[in-house]
């Protein structure tokens, strides 16, 4: 696919994979970071009210600043490829609204539950779950069309909704993994059965994402099934099952060892839905470069002037690693069991 792009020893061949590799980079930051906190979110519907608190504290230091890789996300592809932003946020109006529809009433229940009278307190919890739940579908339904070309078939849109189920389910698994790290006694237990009620829909999305991609255009078809690249892609999808069996052969020890006190392995299921993550990302970056809207747009036919990028890249070489600094030095700060949570 390299043969569609420019001199790659020029500004304007080079400075736009930069970018795509960092806004790649920065979303995949994303979904993991923002994933856990969005999954635990969910599954608050189903904690006590005791539990409700300790499933807040859990996530409390880190929640708010997990959004910053969104930005940065969203801002790349706004001032580096602003023919493909427009094209995709056009097409995903509505889910988009839905989303920050989502993220805004997370943020506004999370300050508010925690000075809420006893009486209006249940409401807050119902409002953060709510804005969870919305978040997560709705980026889920963006994947979708993400895959589908954004087509606006009765099937396609189907198709979207599942995938934004699957996710939802993926981020309750990431959750569910978060939560047997961060808390301790009954709650533990209830995030291994959370997370065993959220691993099969998991498993189910990402094989419909993977059934799903290479049909949707010949060029990935291509890309996929062509010798050798079969051959080098295989370990993909066998590592993705390995670690599924991973997590699903550590969910069933785990109860008889949390039950006797006793914490190792408890760090698999998220360490290993993590590498889940990070493979299926490798196979969607693999299959749609260098497309940004597949067979429509590639990323140097979306890219701004090299000139702008110049700029842009000054203050992404200033900006990248404050953000990174900031997140590795707040999750050493507040690492190890979660506190009560008071403000």
């Amino acid at each position: 696919m390299l043969d569609l792009a420019p001199n790659l020893s020029e500004a304007a061949g080079w400075m736009p994979i930069v970018f795509l590799v960092v806004m790649g980079l920065a979303m995949l930051a994303y979904v993991i970071l923002d994933g856990y906190d969005l999954g635990v979110g969910v599954l608050m519907r189903r904690a006590s009210e005791e539990d409700k608190d300790t499933m807040i504290a859990s996530i409390g230091p880190f929640w708010d600043a997990n959004e910053t890789w969104l930005v940065l996300g969203v801002g790349i592809l706004l001032t580096v490829f602003p023919m493909a932003h427009g094209v995709i946020l056009g097409a995903l109006y509505l889910p988009v609204a839905m989303m920050l529809i989502g993220l805004t009433l997370r943020g506004v229940a999370f300050d508010f539950r925690v000075k809420a009278r006893g009486a209006h307190k249940p409401r807050w919890n119902r409002a953060f779950y709510a804005g969870s739940l919305l978040a997560g579908w709705s980026q889920g339904y963006m994947l979708g069309s993400l895959i589908t070309g954004f087509a606006t078939t009765g099937w396609s849109i189907v198709f979207n909704a599942v995938i934004g189920l699957a996710l939802v389910a993926a981020y309750c698994l990431l959750g569910a993994g978060w939560l047997l790290i961060k808390a301790e006694g009954a709650l533990q237990l209830r995030a291994v059965h959370w997370a065993r009620g959220s691993l099969l829909l998991t498993m189910a999305g990402v094989a419909a994402i993977s059934i799903a991609t290479p049909l949707v255009s010949p060029s990935i078809f291509n890309k996929w099934f062509s010798f050798p690249n079969i051959v080098l892609l295989l370990p993909i999808p066998v590592a993705t099952a390995v670690l599924f069996a991973v997590i699903y052969r550590s969910l069933q020890r785990l109860p008889v060892r949390l039950a006797q006190g006793n914490e190792y392995g408890a760090w698999v299921p998220f360490g290993a839905t993590v590498g889940v993550f990070l493979l299926a990302f490798y196979g969607l970056a693999y299959s749609l470069f260098p497309w940004l809207v597949i067979d429509r747009i590639t990323v140097w036919q979306a890219a701004t002037a090299p000139e702008a990028m110049g700029v842009i890249l000054v203050g992404a070489l200033v900006v990248l690693p404050m953000i990174i600094g900031y997140t590795v030095f707040a999750y050493r700060v507040f690492w190890g069991k979660s506190t009560a949570l008071k403000y």
